[in-house]
């Protein structure tokens, strides 16, 4: 019982957390959006990962950004993180981290790659669907992040079905999936981020997300692949 608590309270936090970022990565900057986020304190702790120095250093820059537009977020600030999520994954004259797994793996930095088509593979076989499918890659940071969040909520599920099998299978899909894509990726990705970010807010993201990943490995017991450099 003690073990299955333990279990639930990971998945709860990795759910929440991973579907927060998965949203903030695959859509545009919504002030109305963001304002809640401000007004609800969502930036004050995390669900997850929070002994990793990681997601202390992404909260510590978010909660700064959170404290300095809790009266609204101004003009002004809004336009720096439009152009701020531009210029890191639209680009300008380079895309400086971008959001597609297949990018990170292909020689000529192409999407729509190998990567593209097993990440829908998985989605799949858990009866999911990209948003935009053959119009935008299945691999985007984002909806992977929203992939793991399901399984976690599913995984939830089969505990209060009390559904071992079920329990055991999400769980090792989310060790597969992970070793086999987000982890290998996702680091590097977060990585470009910290470096080329130019707000507190897509900063403290690239850090969040990348304690999130380390705190995925070590709550599912994954050994770290070997990382892939953009």
């Amino acid at each position: 019982m003690s073990q299955m608590m333990e279990w639930s309270s990971f998945l709860v936090g990795e759910s929440l957390l991973c579907g927060l970022l998965g949203k903030i990565l695959y859509e545009e900057p919504d002030q109305a959006w963001l304002e809640t986020l401000i007004r609800e304190d969502v930036f004050a702790e995390t669900p997850l990962g929070a002994d990793q120095a990681e997601t202390q250093r992404g909260l510590e820059l978010l909660q700064r950004w959170a404290n300095e537009n809790r009266n609204g977020i101004s003009e002004t600030e809004m336009k720096a993180l439009k152009q701020d999520h531009l210029n890191l994954f639209i680009g300008v004259d380079k895309v400086l981290a971008p959001l597609w797994e297949s990018v990170y793996f292909s020689e000529k930095k192409l999407v729509f790659q190998e990567q593209t088509l097993q990440v829908r593979e998985w989605y799949s076989r858990f009866q999911l669907q990209a948003e935009r499918i053959n119009r935008e890659p299945d691999d985007h940071i984002g909806l992977e992040l929203i992939f793991i969040a399901h399984l976690a909520s599913r995984a939830l599920q089969a505990i209060e079905e009390n559904d071992e099998a079920a329990f055991n299978e999400l769980l090792q899909a989310q060790r597969d999936f992970l070793s086999e894509h987000l982890l290998c990726w996702g680091p590097s990705w977060a990585k470009l981020v910290k470096r080329h970010a130019q707000t507190d807010f897509y900063r403290g993201i690239g850090h969040l997300v990348h304690g999130s990943l380390l705190a995925l490995a070590d709550g599912l017991e994954i050994v770290m692949p070997k990382e892939v450099a953009l």
